[in-house]
Protein backbone atom coordinates (compact mmCIF):
# COMPACT_ATOMS: atom_id res chain seq x y z
CA UNK A 1 0.00 0.00 0.00
CA UNK A 2 1.31 3.49 -0.76
CA UNK A 3 1.96 6.03 1.71
CA UNK A 4 1.05 9.65 1.92
CA UNK A 5 4.24 12.45 2.87
CA UNK A 6 4.22 15.85 3.60
CA UNK A 7 7.75 17.24 3.18
CA UNK A 8 8.59 20.28 4.37
CA UNK A 9 11.49 22.43 2.59
CA UNK A 10 11.10 20.38 -0.91
CA UNK A 11 12.24 22.40 -3.27
CA UNK A 12 16.35 21.36 -3.22
CA UNK A 13 19.03 19.60 -0.89
CA UNK A 14 17.68 17.26 1.19
CA UNK A 15 14.03 18.16 1.60
CA UNK A 16 14.22 17.36 -2.22
CA UNK A 17 15.89 14.35 -2.04
CA UNK A 18 13.19 12.76 0.39
CA UNK A 19 10.40 13.65 -1.77
CA UNK A 20 12.03 12.28 -4.97
CA UNK A 21 12.37 9.11 -3.07
CA UNK A 22 9.09 8.81 -1.66
CA UNK A 23 7.92 9.50 -5.49
CA UNK A 24 10.24 6.69 -6.87
CA UNK A 25 8.34 4.21 -4.36
CA UNK A 26 4.95 5.08 -5.99
CA UNK A 27 4.11 7.30 -3.06
CA UNK A 28 2.58 10.54 -2.80
CA UNK A 29 3.86 13.49 -1.33
CA UNK A 30 2.56 16.90 -0.65
CA UNK A 31 5.85 18.81 -1.36
CA UNK A 32 5.91 22.04 0.53
CA UNK A 33 7.79 25.52 -0.18
CA UNK A 34 8.14 28.93 0.39
CA UNK A 35 7.59 28.98 -3.64
CA UNK A 36 5.66 26.19 -5.23
CA UNK A 37 6.99 26.88 -8.47
CA UNK A 38 10.41 24.82 -7.39
CA UNK A 39 8.10 21.76 -7.14
CA UNK A 40 6.68 21.91 -9.92
CA UNK A 41 8.83 19.81 -12.12
CA UNK A 42 7.73 17.01 -9.66
CA UNK A 43 4.15 17.08 -10.62
CA UNK A 44 4.81 17.11 -13.87
CA UNK A 45 6.95 14.13 -13.26
CA UNK A 46 4.80 12.32 -11.11
CA UNK A 47 1.42 13.44 -11.69
CA UNK A 48 -1.25 13.64 -9.16
CA UNK A 49 1.11 11.55 -6.95
CA UNK A 50 2.54 14.71 -6.13
CA UNK A 51 0.95 17.80 -4.84
CA UNK A 52 3.28 21.24 -4.42
CA UNK A 53 2.30 23.30 -1.58
CA UNK A 54 3.76 27.00 -0.73
CA UNK A 55 4.32 26.99 2.86
CA UNK A 56 6.51 29.21 5.35
CA UNK A 57 6.77 27.28 8.16
CA UNK A 58 7.69 29.90 10.81
CA UNK A 59 3.77 30.64 10.11
CA UNK A 60 1.89 28.59 13.02
CA UNK A 61 -1.76 28.90 11.23
CA UNK A 62 -0.05 27.78 7.60
CA UNK A 63 1.49 25.17 8.70
CA UNK A 64 -1.72 23.51 10.94
CA UNK A 65 -3.77 23.81 7.65
CA UNK A 66 -1.72 22.72 5.20
CA UNK A 67 -0.98 19.38 7.47
CA UNK A 68 -4.35 18.99 7.90
CA UNK A 69 -5.55 19.39 4.14
CA UNK A 70 -2.97 16.89 3.20
CA UNK A 71 -4.60 14.63 5.50
CA UNK A 72 -7.94 15.50 4.54
CA UNK A 73 -7.10 15.10 0.26
CA UNK A 74 -5.57 11.56 1.11
CA UNK A 75 -7.77 10.75 3.69
CA UNK A 76 -4.40 9.73 6.12
CA UNK A 77 -0.80 11.26 6.46
CA UNK A 78 1.74 7.93 6.89
CA UNK A 79 4.46 10.28 7.10
CA UNK A 80 6.50 13.92 8.06
CA UNK A 81 9.57 14.66 6.78
CA UNK A 82 10.44 18.21 8.82
CA UNK A 83 13.36 19.30 6.74
CA UNK A 84 13.06 23.36 6.26
CA UNK A 85 15.95 24.97 7.58
CA UNK A 86 18.81 27.19 6.84
CA UNK A 87 22.66 28.14 8.66
CA UNK A 88 23.70 31.15 10.61
CA UNK A 89 27.05 32.09 10.55
CA UNK A 90 27.87 34.43 13.28
CA UNK A 91 30.19 34.50 16.33
CA UNK A 92 27.51 34.76 19.55
CA UNK A 93 29.23 38.04 20.82
CA UNK A 94 28.02 39.63 17.22
CA UNK A 95 25.04 38.39 16.31
CA UNK A 96 22.18 40.53 15.42
CA UNK A 97 19.12 40.31 17.05
CA UNK A 98 16.81 40.29 13.60
CA UNK A 99 19.15 37.11 12.34
CA UNK A 100 19.03 35.16 15.55
CA UNK A 101 15.34 35.25 15.68
CA UNK A 102 14.57 34.44 12.13
CA UNK A 103 17.18 31.39 12.56
CA UNK A 104 15.32 30.69 15.73
CA UNK A 105 11.91 30.92 13.77
CA UNK A 106 12.73 28.00 10.66
CA UNK A 107 15.16 25.92 12.14
CA UNK A 108 13.29 25.42 15.37
CA UNK A 109 9.97 27.08 15.77
CA UNK A 110 8.84 25.91 12.29
CA UNK A 111 9.62 22.37 12.98
CA UNK A 112 7.76 22.63 16.22
CA UNK A 113 4.92 23.51 14.51
CA UNK A 114 5.11 20.89 11.60
CA UNK A 115 5.52 18.58 14.74
CA UNK A 116 2.54 19.70 16.49
CA UNK A 117 0.43 19.23 13.20
CA UNK A 118 1.79 15.80 12.73
CA UNK A 119 1.07 14.46 16.56
CA UNK A 120 -2.79 16.42 15.44
CA UNK A 121 -3.43 14.08 12.37
CA UNK A 122 -1.24 11.11 13.80
CA UNK A 123 -2.11 10.24 17.17
CA UNK A 124 -6.06 10.02 16.45
CA UNK A 125 -4.89 8.05 13.68
CA UNK A 126 -2.79 5.62 15.42
CA UNK A 127 0.12 5.38 13.03
CA UNK A 128 2.63 7.44 11.37
CA UNK A 129 6.64 8.89 11.50
CA UNK A 130 8.11 11.51 12.29
CA UNK A 131 11.18 12.18 10.46
CA UNK A 132 13.27 15.09 12.08
CA UNK A 133 16.49 15.84 9.52
CA UNK A 134 18.98 17.16 12.30
CA UNK A 135 22.78 16.92 11.68
CA UNK A 136 25.53 16.04 14.01
CA UNK A 137 25.35 19.37 15.04
CA UNK A 138 22.83 18.35 17.32
CA UNK A 139 25.34 16.81 19.26
CA UNK A 140 28.21 18.84 19.03
CA UNK A 141 28.95 22.19 17.89
CA UNK A 142 31.44 24.34 16.10
CA UNK A 143 32.28 28.46 16.05
CA UNK A 144 30.65 30.87 14.46
CA UNK A 145 27.14 28.59 14.43
CA UNK A 146 25.99 29.26 17.72
CA UNK A 147 22.38 29.94 16.69
CA UNK A 148 22.22 26.69 14.38
CA UNK A 149 23.49 24.09 16.81
CA UNK A 150 21.18 25.68 19.38
CA UNK A 151 18.39 24.84 17.36
CA UNK A 152 19.11 21.57 16.90
CA UNK A 153 19.75 21.06 20.18
CA UNK A 154 16.70 21.90 20.96
CA UNK A 155 15.05 20.02 18.32
CA UNK A 156 16.64 17.12 19.46
CA UNK A 157 15.18 17.27 23.31
CA UNK A 158 11.69 18.21 21.43
CA UNK A 159 11.56 14.91 19.58
CA UNK A 160 12.34 12.79 22.29
CA UNK A 161 9.87 14.41 24.24
CA UNK A 162 7.94 13.60 21.08
CA UNK A 163 8.56 10.20 21.08
CA UNK A 164 7.45 9.57 24.89
CA UNK A 165 4.21 11.24 24.42
CA UNK A 166 3.33 9.86 20.97
CA UNK A 167 4.91 6.57 20.83
CA UNK A 168 2.08 4.85 23.20
CA UNK A 169 -0.20 5.71 20.17
CA UNK A 170 1.62 3.93 17.59
CA UNK A 171 3.50 7.27 15.93
CA UNK A 172 7.22 6.65 15.38
CA UNK A 173 9.71 9.36 15.47
CA UNK A 174 13.34 9.58 14.18
CA UNK A 175 16.10 12.27 14.33
CA UNK A 176 18.14 11.84 10.70
CA UNK A 177 21.84 13.10 12.13
CA UNK A 178 24.11 13.42 9.05
CA UNK A 179 27.18 14.90 8.66
CA UNK A 180 28.16 17.57 5.80
CA UNK A 181 26.36 16.70 2.64
CA UNK A 182 26.31 18.24 -1.11
CA UNK A 183 23.92 20.63 -0.94
CA UNK A 184 23.90 24.38 -0.67
CA UNK A 185 24.00 24.85 2.99
CA UNK A 186 27.79 26.22 2.34
CA UNK A 187 25.92 28.78 -0.17
CA UNK A 188 23.03 30.02 -0.53
CA UNK A 189 21.51 28.59 2.74
CA UNK A 190 23.72 29.70 5.19
CA UNK A 191 22.98 33.40 6.69
CA UNK A 192 26.43 35.57 7.62
CA UNK A 193 26.14 37.50 9.95
CA UNK A 194 28.94 40.46 10.70
CA UNK A 195 32.00 38.73 13.07
CA UNK A 196 34.44 40.88 14.61
CA UNK A 197 38.13 40.25 12.71
CA UNK A 198 39.85 38.91 16.27
CA UNK A 199 37.55 35.31 15.29
CA UNK A 200 39.42 35.19 11.84
CA UNK A 201 41.80 32.46 13.17
CA UNK A 202 39.33 30.54 15.35
CA UNK A 203 36.50 30.74 12.09
CA UNK A 204 39.47 29.58 9.88
CA UNK A 205 40.41 26.63 11.58
CA UNK A 206 37.08 25.64 12.64
CA UNK A 207 36.23 22.61 10.58
CA UNK A 208 39.29 20.91 11.10
CA UNK A 209 40.64 18.14 8.29
CA UNK A 210 37.28 18.38 7.12
CA UNK A 211 37.60 17.64 2.85
CA UNK A 212 34.31 19.10 1.32
CA UNK A 213 35.31 16.06 -1.73
CA UNK A 214 34.23 13.42 0.83
CA UNK A 215 30.93 14.88 1.05
CA UNK A 216 27.60 12.43 0.12
CA UNK A 217 24.96 13.14 -1.97
CA UNK A 218 21.45 14.10 -0.45
CA UNK A 219 19.89 11.04 -1.92
CA UNK A 220 22.67 9.27 -0.72
CA UNK A 221 21.69 10.03 2.77
CA UNK A 222 17.69 9.65 1.87
CA UNK A 223 18.30 6.30 0.94
CA UNK A 224 20.04 5.06 3.58
CA UNK A 225 17.86 6.53 6.04
CA UNK A 226 14.80 4.79 4.29
CA UNK A 227 16.38 1.12 4.86
CA UNK A 228 16.73 2.06 8.57
CA UNK A 229 12.92 4.08 9.16
CA UNK A 230 11.17 1.66 7.14
CA UNK A 231 13.17 -1.87 8.32
CA UNK A 232 12.49 -3.61 11.73
CA UNK A 233 12.93 -1.60 15.05
CA UNK A 234 13.94 1.83 13.70
CA UNK A 235 16.09 3.78 15.45
CA UNK A 236 15.14 6.99 17.41
CA UNK A 237 18.29 8.44 16.08
CA UNK A 238 20.77 7.84 12.79
CA UNK A 239 23.90 9.00 12.14
CA UNK A 240 25.04 8.73 9.00
CA UNK A 241 28.16 9.36 7.08
CA UNK A 242 31.38 8.50 8.30
CA UNK A 243 32.42 11.87 9.59
CA UNK A 244 29.11 12.00 11.55
CA UNK A 245 29.32 8.65 13.40
CA UNK A 246 33.31 9.49 13.75
CA UNK A 247 32.62 12.69 15.18
CA UNK A 248 29.99 11.65 17.60
CA UNK A 249 31.00 8.78 19.20
CA UNK A 250 34.32 10.19 19.95
CA UNK A 251 32.80 13.14 21.48
CA UNK A 252 30.18 10.58 23.53
CA UNK A 253 33.05 8.93 25.31
CA UNK A 254 35.02 12.02 25.85
CA UNK A 255 31.83 13.10 27.37
CA UNK A 256 31.50 9.97 29.75
CA UNK A 257 35.23 10.27 30.35
CA UNK A 258 34.59 14.16 31.40
CA UNK A 259 31.58 12.77 34.09
CA UNK A 260 33.15 9.69 34.94
CA UNK A 261 36.08 11.96 36.84
CA UNK A 262 34.01 13.86 38.64
CA UNK A 263 32.04 10.80 39.65
CA UNK A 264 32.98 11.40 43.20
CA UNK A 265 31.34 14.61 43.23
CA UNK A 266 28.00 14.07 41.46
CA UNK A 267 27.60 11.30 44.21
CA UNK A 268 28.86 13.73 47.27
CA UNK A 269 25.65 15.79 46.68
CA UNK A 270 22.96 13.55 49.21
CA UNK A 271 19.47 14.39 50.71
CA UNK A 272 19.52 15.94 53.98
CA UNK A 273 18.60 13.13 56.45
CA UNK A 274 16.73 15.44 58.96
CA UNK A 275 12.84 16.20 57.64
CA UNK A 276 13.32 19.76 59.12
CA UNK A 277 16.15 19.80 57.01
CA UNK A 278 13.96 19.88 53.73
CA UNK A 279 11.89 22.64 54.99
Amino acid sequence: MSKVWFVTGSSRGIGRAWAGAALERGDHVVASARNPEDVADLVERFGDHAVAVALDVTDHDAVLAAIHAARDRFGRLDVVVNNAGFGLDCVIENLDEAQARASMETNFFGALWVSQAAAQVMRPQGSGLIVQMSTQGGHMAHAGLGLYHSAKWALEGLTESLHHELAPFGVQTVLIEPGAIVTDWFGSSLMHGESDDVYEDILATRWGSFDPADMPMPRTVVDAAMQAVFGENPPQRLLLTNQAYDQVTTICRERLEGWAQWEHLARSIEAPDQPEARQ
